[in-house]
């Protein structure tokens, strides 16, 4: 575990669920974290990743970065008839457009370091209809697993790693209402072939590994942990 000792990592959407297990794991491994959320809080640095004066002021203060994990997410379960184009645009806004300004601004950071690892939150909706209509959040993820390889490809020759984790549902304030409607939950368990589903701290993990020097030779790949479901 001594492989992230003394990188400085930044996590977005760091206060809850996904993003505070990764930081806490980080934190746990000896790296320090600048944590990042658009709601305040303890240890938080308060930023709206869609918002890019916002973002480079936040990390012009940072300095030196060596991983960061794009963890900020929204969703807005309706479907394509009820979605308003605010909604939609801010769906887009936070998933996509605040993982660009985020990426472009550690990036700067990393070339002057000799290099880093960017990890970008992903999901099996980016390779996947889905179970349920949820268009803004299946298009902003789908095309993070394509910039995902897009930004790899440009940053290799700066020695910057680039790739994503797709997680299945997990239990967060996000899928609030997966886990809290037994019909919606037995129909996710149906497309669940292991039969359980992962914890933020099994997202953490492989986030971590993608993250350190173990995966030296991997960038451009987006790594399921899905317990199966894009399996069939």
């Amino acid at each position: 575990m001594d492989d992230l000792k003394g990188k400085v990592a930044v996590v977005t959407g760091a206060a809850r669920g996904i993003g505070k297990a990764t930081a806490d794991l980080l934190a746990s491994w000896g790296s320090t974290i600048a944590r990042l959320d658009v709601e305040p809080g303890d240890s938080i640095l308060t930023c709206d990743v869609a918002d890019e004066h916002a973002v480079d002021r936040v990390f012009n203060q940072l300095g030196r970065i060596d991983i960061l994990v794009n963890n900020a997410g929204i969703a807005i379960r309706k479907n394509a008839f009820d979605i308003t184009p605010e909604e939609w645009d801010r769906v887009l806004d936070v998933n996509l457009r605040g993982l660009f300004l985020c990426s472009r601004a550690a990036a700067r950071s990393m070339k002057e370091h000799g290099g880093g690892a960017i990890v970008n939150l992903a999901s099996i909706m980016g390779f996947s209809g889905g179970l349920f209509p949820n268009p803004a959040y299946q298009a902003s993820k789908g095309a993070v697993v394509n910039l995902t390889r897009a930004l790899a490809l440009e940053f290799a020759p700066l020695r910057i790693r680039v790739n994503a984790v797709a997680p299945t549902f997990v239990r967060t304030d996000l899928t609030t209402p997966v886990f809290s409607n037994p019909e919606v939950l037995n129909k996710v368990m149906e497309h669940t072939p292991l039969g359980v589903l992962p914890e933020v701290g099994d997202i953490a993990e492989a986030i971590a590994f993608l993250a350190g020097p173990r995966a030296r030779c991997i960038t451009g790949i987006t790594l399921p942990v899905d317990s199966g479901y894009l399996a069939r």
